[in-house]
This record gives structure tokens, sequence and C-alpha cells, in this order.
């Protein structure tokens, strides 16, 4: 990927629209067991592929999505991290989602911490969004733990009426932040 071909940056990751060039490391990302515990199924390489191709329409109509994420030093591809609108809960729709996947090589290194502070930033900053939420089912804590770390607040828990088929994952923690001073992300 070219260098300057990135939206914005932090300090280690490059953020841009997807590329169908992405599709083969994407595809291993959703197919790694650990990576999709919290998810109820992994998708396939067409499913992924659409993913792919839903966040770039996405992109060129809203000027952001759930980016697709490189690391600076490397310039490799380790997945995504950013914003995307949503409707399913229908009292709020549509509402903007942060949201993230990375490959599991990379995990524990603060990368979706520090992403999703630069997403944000971008969301708030540059797109001027005035709310931003977030959904994880209530047994990935791991997720719920970025939301806390970046600020967010949660405002309630509920049943994922996309997930209902699947009860370990249905029971779900919704997070809201609001556009704040943007100092606090500098």
């Amino acid at each position: 990927m070219v260098v300057n071909s990135y939206l914005f940056t932090s300090q280690r990751l490059g953020f841009r629209n997807w590329a169908i060039d992405d599709l083969n490391e994407f595809s291993k990302i959703n197919n790694d067991d650990d990576v999709m515990e919290f998810f109820p199924f992994k998708p396939s390489r067409e499913e992924s592929k659409a993913f792919i191709l839903r966040m770039q329409k996405h992109y060129e109509a809203k000027k952001f999505c759930y980016f697709a994420v490189d690391h600076l030093k490397t310039k490799k591809f380790i997945g995504f991290i950013g914003l995307c609108s949503q409707s399913y809960i229908t009292e709020l729709s549509p509402f903007v989602d942060i949201g993230w996947r990375l490959k599991k090589s990379i995990w524990n290194r603060g990368f979706a911490t520090e992403g999703a502070r630069a997403c944000l930033d971008y969301g708030f900053n540059k797109i001027g969004l005035q709310t931003i939420y977030s959904v994880a089912s209530e047994i990935n804590v791991k997720s719920e733990l970025i939301m806390k770390k970046i600020g967010m607040h949660k405002i309630k828990n509920f049943k994922h009426p996309k997930l209902n088929t699947y009860p370990a994952l249905e029971s779900c923690v919704f997070y809201k932040i609001s556009n704040p001073d943007t100092t606090q992300y500098r």
C-alpha cells in the first residue's frame, strides 16, 4: 500500500479505504477461531469480499467506514478499526458504531485502543459526528475494556436483534461517547 494513500494516521497505524488486494489477509483474519470467538460465524472468502465492497461504498457515501488499517512500520495490513452506520437499534437508527477486528499476532500491544482513539478524533473533528456508539457481546470483555479506555460510557445492556438465534452472544453491552473537548484525544 502506498504510504500517501492514508486518510489519517496514528502513531503506529495508517487508516485507509479498502482495496480488493486486502482480501487474502482479511480472509485469514476472518478464519481465525480466536479473532472470531465472539461472532456467530466465520465469514467465507466471498462474504469477506462483500464486506470490503460494502466498506468501499460506505466510505464513498459517508467519508468513513470500518477503515482498513496498516501497521506503519511494516506497511502490512492488520485488520480494521473504524466507524460504520448501523440501523439495528431502531430508536437510534441510523447510528454510527465504532468497531475493530485485528489479526491475533498483534493483539495486546495497544493497537485497538490507539486506533479507536484516532477514529474518534477523525469522526468528531473531520466528519463532525456528535455521538459515536459501540456494541459487543457481554462475554467479550476485551472489547468492552477498549470501549472504557477510549472514554465511552455504558448506556445499557440489550438483546441484539441480529443475534437472537445465538444465545451465548445475544446479550450485548451498548456504549456511547459524545463529541468532547478534542484535547482529550491528543
